[in-house]
């Protein structure tokens, strides 16, 4: 499942290192020169991903439908994410933005807009992962991450779950949890699964 869907997939996924700046998180923060990091090296992180070509109908698209059953998504919701729809929006905006993980995996399907998932590699270095209208994304459980808009302000997303969704966020450090642990042993620098072992 993880080979389809992947023609022009670099037009709606696009992901670079980012700078240290601590500027408007909106901006796009990238290195001086740019560095980019391609799709393939995400995956090595364990993050999957997906170009689908219907978002306007997503209720009948059969490449969601295949991608759903093949990876058992049996929940979802539809989050818009903008000042004008999101209650307490500049407090969510802020939370989302906190560095943290969860004990499932975090599936978003972007239908409309545009937005930032920044996630740490191997190095604890930030990679910003931007998704457009037509991108899908998973991170894998126990990977520290954070969401903030672009400078757009506006994304539609659905967001995905298997079985009842668990939204609860671990803020960092939580490499005591099993999915934090599990995580570094198939996808981590071993040294740094070593050490977190260590420190628990």
């Amino acid at each position: 499942m993880e080979s389809e869907f992947q023609d022009g997939k670099e037009e709606v996924l696009q992901a670079w290192y980012m700078d240290d700046s601590e500027e408007d998180q909106r901006l796009p923060h990238h290195r001086e020169p740019k560095e980019f990091v391609s799709l393939e090296k995400l995956k090595e992180l364990g993050v999957v991903s997906w170009r689908l070509n219907n978002p306007d109908n997503y209720e009948v698209d059969e490449d969601l439908k295949k991608i759903r059953e093949a990876r058992g998504y049996s929940y979802t919701d539809i989050c818009e994410v903008c000042p004008e729809k999101l209650p307490n929006y500049e407090a969510k905006i802020k939370s989302f933005f906190e560095e943290h993980l969860h004990t499932d995996e975090e599936i978003r399907y972007c239908l409309e807009g545009s937005g930032y998932f920044d996630l740490r590699d191997k190095n604890d270095q930030w990679i910003r992962v931007a998704v457009k209208k037509g991108g899908m994304i998973v991170l894998p459980a126990g990977i520290y991450h954070r969401f903030t808009l672009d400078s757009n302000n506006y994304i539609k997303a659905m967001r995905l779950f298997v079985g009842e969704p668990v939204w609860t966020p671990y803020n960092r450090p939580h490499d005591h949890l099993p999915a934090r642990q599990e995580y570094l042993a198939a996808f981590g620098n071993e040294e740094v699964a070593s050490h977190a072992v260590e420190a628990n």
